[in-house]
Protein backbone atom coordinates (compact mmCIF):
# COMPACT_ATOMS: atom_id res chain seq x y z
CA UNK A 1 0.00 0.00 0.00
CA UNK A 2 1.10 3.54 -0.60
CA UNK A 3 -0.24 6.95 0.29
CA UNK A 4 0.45 10.56 -0.50
CA UNK A 5 0.14 11.75 3.09
CA UNK A 6 3.22 11.76 5.30
CA UNK A 7 2.62 10.34 8.75
CA UNK A 8 3.45 12.55 11.70
CA UNK A 9 4.68 9.55 13.70
CA UNK A 10 5.87 6.04 12.74
CA UNK A 11 3.12 3.43 12.78
CA UNK A 12 5.11 1.39 15.32
CA UNK A 13 4.97 4.34 17.70
CA UNK A 14 1.24 4.85 17.08
CA UNK A 15 0.53 1.19 17.90
CA UNK A 16 2.85 1.03 20.89
CA UNK A 17 1.44 -1.16 23.68
CA UNK A 18 -1.49 -2.34 21.52
CA UNK A 19 -2.41 -6.03 22.03
CA UNK A 20 -1.05 -8.78 19.78
CA UNK A 21 -2.18 -12.35 19.23
CA UNK A 22 1.27 -13.52 18.17
CA UNK A 23 1.94 -17.01 19.48
CA UNK A 24 -1.65 -17.43 20.71
CA UNK A 25 -2.15 -20.36 18.32
CA UNK A 26 1.47 -21.45 18.21
CA UNK A 27 4.61 -20.26 16.39
CA UNK A 28 3.50 -21.63 13.02
CA UNK A 29 0.01 -20.10 12.86
CA UNK A 30 -0.89 -18.32 9.61
CA UNK A 31 -4.69 -17.86 9.86
CA UNK A 32 -4.97 -15.76 13.03
CA UNK A 33 -8.48 -14.95 14.17
CA UNK A 34 -10.00 -17.62 11.95
CA UNK A 35 -8.98 -20.00 14.74
CA UNK A 36 -11.95 -18.57 16.66
CA UNK A 37 -14.28 -20.09 14.06
CA UNK A 38 -14.56 -23.52 15.66
CA UNK A 39 -17.18 -26.13 14.75
CA UNK A 40 -19.40 -24.62 17.45
CA UNK A 41 -19.15 -21.24 15.75
CA UNK A 42 -20.03 -22.81 12.41
CA UNK A 43 -23.14 -24.30 13.99
CA UNK A 44 -23.99 -20.92 15.53
CA UNK A 45 -23.87 -19.52 12.01
CA UNK A 46 -26.07 -22.32 10.72
CA UNK A 47 -28.62 -21.50 13.43
CA UNK A 48 -28.90 -18.02 11.91
CA UNK A 49 -30.38 -19.46 8.72
CA UNK A 50 -34.12 -18.78 8.89
CA UNK A 51 -35.38 -18.28 5.33
CA UNK A 52 -33.07 -19.99 2.85
CA UNK A 53 -32.28 -16.74 1.01
CA UNK A 54 -28.83 -16.55 -0.57
CA UNK A 55 -26.66 -13.59 -1.55
CA UNK A 56 -23.26 -13.43 -3.24
CA UNK A 57 -20.97 -10.57 -2.21
CA UNK A 58 -18.40 -10.33 -5.01
CA UNK A 59 -18.46 -7.35 -7.35
CA UNK A 60 -18.66 -8.09 -11.06
CA UNK A 61 -15.23 -8.49 -12.65
CA UNK A 62 -14.33 -6.68 -15.87
CA UNK A 63 -17.35 -4.38 -15.60
CA UNK A 64 -17.81 -2.10 -18.67
CA UNK A 65 -17.20 0.92 -16.42
CA UNK A 66 -14.05 -0.63 -15.00
CA UNK A 67 -13.61 -2.13 -11.55
CA UNK A 68 -12.94 -0.23 -8.29
CA UNK A 69 -9.32 -0.88 -7.30
CA UNK A 70 -6.72 0.75 -5.08
CA UNK A 71 -5.19 3.76 -6.89
CA UNK A 72 -2.11 2.66 -8.81
CA UNK A 73 -3.41 -0.82 -9.49
CA UNK A 74 -4.81 -1.67 -12.92
CA UNK A 75 -8.30 -2.93 -13.63
CA UNK A 76 -8.66 -6.64 -14.47
CA UNK A 77 -8.44 -7.27 -18.22
CA UNK A 78 -10.22 -10.21 -19.84
CA UNK A 79 -9.18 -11.25 -23.36
CA UNK A 80 -10.73 -13.83 -25.68
CA UNK A 81 -8.09 -16.20 -27.07
CA UNK A 82 -10.58 -18.42 -28.90
CA UNK A 83 -14.11 -17.73 -30.16
CA UNK A 84 -16.35 -18.03 -33.22
CA UNK A 85 -14.25 -15.46 -35.03
CA UNK A 86 -11.33 -17.89 -35.15
CA UNK A 87 -13.53 -20.51 -36.81
CA UNK A 88 -14.92 -17.97 -39.27
CA UNK A 89 -11.31 -17.19 -40.26
CA UNK A 90 -10.42 -20.86 -40.57
CA UNK A 91 -8.06 -20.68 -37.56
CA UNK A 92 -10.06 -22.64 -35.01
CA UNK A 93 -8.97 -26.21 -34.14
CA UNK A 94 -11.07 -28.90 -35.79
CA UNK A 95 -12.19 -31.83 -33.63
CA UNK A 96 -13.91 -35.05 -34.66
CA UNK A 97 -17.61 -34.22 -34.53
CA UNK A 98 -16.85 -30.53 -35.24
CA UNK A 99 -17.47 -29.16 -31.72
CA UNK A 100 -16.29 -25.57 -31.34
CA UNK A 101 -15.43 -23.60 -28.20
CA UNK A 102 -14.53 -20.23 -26.73
CA UNK A 103 -11.65 -19.56 -24.33
CA UNK A 104 -10.30 -16.49 -22.54
CA UNK A 105 -7.63 -15.33 -20.12
CA UNK A 106 -7.71 -12.81 -17.27
CA UNK A 107 -4.90 -10.47 -16.23
CA UNK A 108 -5.41 -8.90 -12.82
CA UNK A 109 -4.01 -7.95 -9.45
CA UNK A 110 -4.93 -10.68 -6.99
CA UNK A 111 -6.48 -7.87 -4.94
CA UNK A 112 -8.21 -6.33 -7.96
CA UNK A 113 -11.68 -7.57 -7.03
CA UNK A 114 -13.53 -8.64 -3.91
CA UNK A 115 -10.73 -10.39 -2.05
CA UNK A 116 -9.08 -11.64 1.12
CA UNK A 117 -5.78 -10.15 2.26
CA UNK A 118 -3.06 -12.51 3.40
CA UNK A 119 -2.18 -11.82 7.04
CA UNK A 120 1.31 -10.93 5.88
CA UNK A 121 0.10 -8.46 3.24
CA UNK A 122 0.95 -5.35 5.31
CA UNK A 123 3.60 -5.01 8.01
CA UNK A 124 5.82 -2.63 9.92
CA UNK A 125 9.16 -2.88 11.71
CA UNK A 126 10.23 -5.60 9.23
CA UNK A 127 7.89 -8.07 10.95
CA UNK A 128 4.71 -9.75 9.70
CA UNK A 129 1.83 -11.28 11.63
CA UNK A 130 2.92 -13.76 14.31
CA UNK A 131 6.46 -12.42 14.28
CA UNK A 132 7.49 -13.71 10.85
CA UNK A 133 10.42 -11.92 9.21
CA UNK A 134 9.36 -9.58 6.38
CA UNK A 135 12.11 -11.07 4.24
CA UNK A 136 9.86 -14.13 3.84
CA UNK A 137 7.83 -12.02 1.37
CA UNK A 138 10.72 -11.82 -1.13
CA UNK A 139 9.68 -13.39 -4.43
CA UNK A 140 6.47 -14.74 -2.90
CA UNK A 141 5.07 -15.05 0.60
CA UNK A 142 6.39 -18.20 2.24
CA UNK A 143 4.82 -17.20 5.56
CA UNK A 144 1.35 -15.76 6.33
CA UNK A 145 0.26 -15.95 2.68
CA UNK A 146 -3.35 -16.24 1.57
CA UNK A 147 -3.01 -19.99 0.95
CA UNK A 148 -3.56 -21.14 4.57
CA UNK A 149 -6.69 -18.95 4.72
CA UNK A 150 -7.93 -20.40 1.44
CA UNK A 151 -7.20 -23.97 2.52
CA UNK A 152 -9.14 -23.44 5.74
CA UNK A 153 -12.13 -21.48 4.45
CA UNK A 154 -14.27 -19.11 6.49
CA UNK A 155 -17.65 -20.11 7.93
CA UNK A 156 -19.51 -18.55 10.85
CA UNK A 157 -22.21 -16.17 11.97
CA UNK A 158 -22.10 -12.97 10.00
CA UNK A 159 -23.69 -9.70 11.07
CA UNK A 160 -24.29 -6.74 8.77
CA UNK A 161 -23.99 -3.24 10.19
CA UNK A 162 -25.36 -0.69 7.73
CA UNK A 163 -23.60 2.54 8.66
CA UNK A 164 -24.85 4.39 5.59
CA UNK A 165 -28.49 3.58 6.36
CA UNK A 166 -27.89 4.33 10.04
CA UNK A 167 -26.80 7.85 9.08
CA UNK A 168 -29.58 8.30 6.56
CA UNK A 169 -27.33 8.37 3.48
CA UNK A 170 -27.05 6.30 0.28
CA UNK A 171 -23.32 6.19 0.97
CA UNK A 172 -20.89 7.73 3.43
CA UNK A 173 -18.94 10.77 2.33
CA UNK A 174 -15.29 10.98 1.47
CA UNK A 175 -13.17 10.66 4.66
CA UNK A 176 -16.24 10.11 6.88
CA UNK A 177 -15.29 8.12 9.97
CA UNK A 178 -16.98 5.90 12.52
CA UNK A 179 -15.89 3.94 15.58
CA UNK A 180 -16.73 0.66 17.30
CA UNK A 181 -19.17 2.63 19.44
CA UNK A 182 -20.94 3.78 16.28
CA UNK A 183 -21.12 0.16 15.15
CA UNK A 184 -22.77 -0.89 18.41
CA UNK A 185 -25.23 2.01 18.22
CA UNK A 186 -26.15 1.09 14.65
CA UNK A 187 -26.62 -2.55 15.65
CA UNK A 188 -28.93 -1.52 18.48
CA UNK A 189 -30.97 0.63 16.11
CA UNK A 190 -31.23 -2.35 13.76
CA UNK A 191 -32.56 -4.42 16.65
CA UNK A 192 -29.55 -6.72 16.83
CA UNK A 193 -26.28 -7.07 18.69
CA UNK A 194 -22.67 -7.74 17.73
CA UNK A 195 -21.59 -10.91 19.52
CA UNK A 196 -18.21 -12.42 20.27
CA UNK A 197 -16.68 -14.21 17.26
CA UNK A 198 -19.10 -12.62 14.77
CA UNK A 199 -17.84 -12.07 11.24
CA UNK A 200 -18.28 -8.30 11.11
CA UNK A 201 -19.65 -6.93 7.84
CA UNK A 202 -19.92 -3.15 7.48
CA UNK A 203 -21.76 -1.35 4.68
CA UNK A 204 -20.73 2.21 3.87
CA UNK A 205 -22.30 2.31 0.41
CA UNK A 206 -18.91 3.35 -1.01
CA UNK A 207 -18.34 0.55 -3.52
CA UNK A 208 -21.95 0.70 -4.64
CA UNK A 209 -21.51 4.41 -5.28
CA UNK A 210 -18.72 3.67 -7.79
CA UNK A 211 -21.32 2.44 -10.27
CA UNK A 212 -23.63 5.42 -9.72
CA UNK A 213 -21.26 8.34 -10.29
CA UNK A 214 -18.38 9.39 -12.48
CA UNK A 215 -15.17 7.42 -12.08
CA UNK A 216 -13.07 10.59 -11.77
CA UNK A 217 -15.29 11.79 -8.92
CA UNK A 218 -14.93 8.46 -7.10
CA UNK A 219 -11.12 8.64 -7.19
CA UNK A 220 -10.67 12.41 -6.79
CA UNK A 221 -8.49 13.25 -3.76
CA UNK A 222 -8.83 9.61 -2.82
CA UNK A 223 -9.84 9.19 0.80
CA UNK A 224 -12.29 6.44 1.63
CA UNK A 225 -14.69 6.52 4.56
CA UNK A 226 -14.28 3.93 7.28
CA UNK A 227 -13.24 2.88 10.73
CA UNK A 228 -10.64 5.12 12.34
CA UNK A 229 -7.86 4.02 14.66
CA UNK A 230 -8.03 4.30 18.43
CA UNK A 231 -6.61 2.17 21.20
CA UNK A 232 -10.18 1.65 22.44
CA UNK A 233 -11.24 0.27 19.05
CA UNK A 234 -8.29 -2.14 18.93
CA UNK A 235 -9.06 -3.28 22.48
CA UNK A 236 -12.70 -3.87 21.47
CA UNK A 237 -11.70 -6.02 18.47
CA UNK A 238 -9.33 -7.93 20.75
CA UNK A 239 -11.92 -8.55 23.45
CA UNK A 240 -14.68 -9.42 20.95
CA UNK A 241 -12.27 -11.81 19.20
CA UNK A 242 -13.52 -10.70 15.78
CA UNK A 243 -12.16 -13.19 13.22
CA UNK A 244 -12.96 -11.39 9.98
CA UNK A 245 -13.71 -7.79 8.95
CA UNK A 246 -15.64 -7.36 5.69
CA UNK A 247 -16.48 -3.98 4.14
CA UNK A 248 -17.62 -2.40 0.88
CA UNK A 249 -14.51 -0.24 0.66
CA UNK A 250 -11.17 -0.93 -1.02
CA UNK A 251 -9.15 -0.89 2.20
CA UNK A 252 -11.55 -1.57 5.13
CA UNK A 253 -10.65 1.67 6.93
CA UNK A 254 -10.30 5.39 6.33
CA UNK A 255 -7.37 5.84 3.95
CA UNK A 256 -5.32 8.03 6.31
CA UNK A 257 -5.87 8.42 10.02
CA UNK A 258 -7.21 11.97 10.57
CA UNK A 259 -5.25 12.45 13.81
CA UNK A 260 -1.81 10.92 13.15
CA UNK A 261 -1.75 11.03 9.35
CA UNK A 262 -0.66 7.37 9.27
CA UNK A 263 -1.94 5.56 6.16
CA UNK A 264 -4.03 2.46 6.88
CA UNK A 265 -3.03 1.97 10.53
CA UNK A 266 -5.70 -0.69 11.13
CA UNK A 267 -4.01 -2.97 8.62
CA UNK A 268 -1.20 -3.20 11.16
CA UNK A 269 -3.24 -2.84 14.37
CA UNK A 270 -5.88 -5.44 13.47
CA UNK A 271 -4.50 -7.63 10.70
CA UNK A 272 -0.79 -7.76 11.54
CA UNK A 273 -1.10 -7.59 15.34
CA UNK A 274 -4.39 -9.38 16.08
CA UNK A 275 -4.67 -11.63 13.02
CA UNK A 276 -8.06 -10.27 11.92
CA UNK A 277 -8.59 -11.34 8.31
CA UNK A 278 -9.59 -8.51 5.97
CA UNK A 279 -12.13 -8.89 3.17
CA UNK A 280 -12.36 -5.84 0.92
CA UNK A 281 -14.42 -4.50 -2.02
CA UNK A 282 -17.54 -6.48 -1.05
CA UNK A 283 -20.88 -5.84 -2.75
CA UNK A 284 -23.31 -5.27 0.12
CA UNK A 285 -26.13 -3.11 -1.24
CA UNK A 286 -28.55 -5.92 -2.21
CA UNK A 287 -27.97 -7.76 1.07
CA UNK A 288 -28.47 -4.54 3.05
CA UNK A 289 -31.73 -3.73 1.24
CA UNK A 290 -33.06 -7.19 2.03
CA UNK A 291 -31.99 -7.01 5.68
CA UNK A 292 -33.75 -3.66 6.02
CA UNK A 293 -36.95 -5.17 4.59
CA UNK A 294 -37.13 -8.32 6.72
CA UNK A 295 -35.23 -7.15 9.80
CA UNK A 296 -32.83 -10.10 9.77
CA UNK A 297 -29.28 -8.77 10.05
CA UNK A 298 -27.49 -12.01 11.02
CA UNK A 299 -26.89 -15.02 8.81
CA UNK A 300 -24.49 -17.79 7.83
CA UNK A 301 -21.41 -16.32 6.13
CA UNK A 302 -19.22 -18.58 4.01
CA UNK A 303 -16.16 -17.76 1.92
CA UNK A 304 -13.19 -19.50 0.32
CA UNK A 305 -10.63 -17.35 -1.51
CA UNK A 306 -8.69 -18.90 -4.38
CA UNK A 307 -5.80 -21.14 -3.33
CA UNK A 308 -2.90 -19.04 -4.59
CA UNK A 309 0.46 -20.42 -3.42
CA UNK A 310 2.60 -17.63 -1.88
CA UNK A 311 -0.14 -15.09 -2.69
CA UNK A 312 -0.56 -11.74 -0.93
CA UNK A 313 -4.32 -12.03 -1.42
CA UNK A 314 -6.89 -13.78 -3.57
CA UNK A 315 -10.29 -13.07 -5.17
CA UNK A 316 -13.37 -14.43 -3.44
CA UNK A 317 -17.13 -14.62 -3.93
CA UNK A 318 -18.58 -14.94 -0.41
CA UNK A 319 -22.01 -16.54 -0.06
CA UNK A 320 -24.46 -15.43 2.63
CA UNK A 321 -27.44 -17.59 3.62
CA UNK A 322 -30.25 -15.98 5.63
Amino acid sequence: MAGSLRAEIPVTELLKDDPKNWGRWGPDDEVGGLNFLTSQEVLRGVQSVKQGKTFTLQIQMCHPKGDPVWPGRKDPVRINVMDKGHYMCGKGPVFPGHAEYADDVLFMYLQGSTQYDALGHVWCDDTLYNGYDARTTAGGMTKASVLPIAERGIVGRGILIDMARHRGKPWLERAETFTHEDLMAAAEKQGTKIEKHDILIIRTGWIGSYYKREKDEFYKDFMEPGLTYSKELVKWFHEMEIPNLVTDTIANEITADPVSGVVLPLHNALMRNLGVTFTEIAALDDLADDCAKDGQWTFLYTAAPLKVVNGTGAPVNPVVIK
